[in-house]
């Protein structure tokens, strides 16, 4: 029971500095998967309704996450873990995926990626909240200002015009800070692997029938852009990038690897530019730059 109380409790853990160094690896290695996570999807979009590839893509990747458990021979987890991991997969399986996949049908990649670019002070302030995690001022001023630079550049790049799809955005971006806020709580008392795995497998119920009844409305039509794309959001955004990303907060902690996310709408936008040929403005270094300062100033600030 003590490694269960140290998750919920307010107090610090001391965590190696060497395991602190790892961790942000790990969480920027999430953060990379992620990124290409619109670009995939666009994709997949080309072969698959938006209901069937998101609910293939949840099978898919609850295949792999169960076939490691079962090989490992894990554990159930507690008891106590189960509405956290309800969260998780309510949150970041479920509605982030098909929140963000439902808003591609008529928004860009860059337009979409405007949610990524709140996602991490979003994060942080739930985190605060669910966890009673206190960044210091100076965190919170770089967060402010990598947010508004990142949500100042993206909006330029979509012309400034709000869409359809903006509510379909903002509704993933709660969603998904609470499945993050939760899932990094949830990964310092299991391995962070187990978190993503087990709230995919909880999701099987619902998403085989979804599966099936999605693709009997929306016939897939294979290419190799929708096969590489669904592979990608399945096994890579779905499973392997959440479970180095929740290992990641559980070392340097939730606020701390959120504000890596700042990065991730700009390599969103690089990765349109190579697999979707969208074009991006003189803007971009510039933000770049900018951004990369305030994530150094988060990740040195106390707190």
């Amino acid at each position: 029971m003590r490694v269960q109380s140290s998750a919920t409790a307010p107090t610090r853990i001391a965590v190696p500095a060497p395991a602190r160094s790892f961790g942000t690896v790990q969480a920027a290695l999430g953060v990379a998967a992620f990124s290409l996570t619109f670009p995939a999807t666009a994709w997949g979009l080309e072969g698959f309704g938006p209901w069937s590839l998101v609910a293939v893509r949840s099978v898919l990747a609850a295949l792999v996450a169960g076939g490691c458990l079962l090989a490992l021979r894990i554990p159930l987890p507690a008891r106590a873990h189960w509405p956290g991991l309800a969260v998780v997969a309510a949150g970041v399986v479920v509605g982030f995926p098909l929140l963000t996949t439902l808003a591609l049908q008529t928004s860009t990649t860059a337009h979409a990626a405007v949610v990524v670019g709140l996602l991490p002070l979003t994060t942080a302030l739930l985190s605060a909240l669910r966890v009673g995690t206190r960044p210091s001022r100076t965190f919170w001023a770089a967060a402010l200002a990598g947010a508004a630079a990142v949500v100042a550049f993206t909006v330029q790049q979509s012309g400034g015009a709000l869409t359809t799809a903006d509510l379909y955005l903002f509704a993933a971006l709660l969603v998904c800070a609470a499945g993050y806020t939760e899932g990094g709580r949830l990964a310092r008392a299991m391995p962070g692997w187990q978190v993503i795995a087990w709230a995919l497998v909880l999701c099987l119920p619902v998403s085989v029938p979804a599966a099936a009844l999605a693709l009997s409305h929306e016939p897939a039509h294979l290419t190799a852009h929708s096969v590489a794309g669904l592979l990608w959001v399945a096994a890579g955004s779905q499973f392997v990038g959440l479970v180095v990303w929740y290992r990641g907060m559980a070392a340097i902690g939730i606020p701390k690897a959120s504000q890596l996310q700042l990065a991730q709408p700009l390599l969103t936008l690089v990765w349109s530019v190579l697999l979707l040929g969208e074009h991006l403005t003189v803007a971009a270094p510039l933000t770049a730059a900018a951004v990369l300062v305030c994530i150094a100033v988060t990740q040195r600030a106390r707190g």
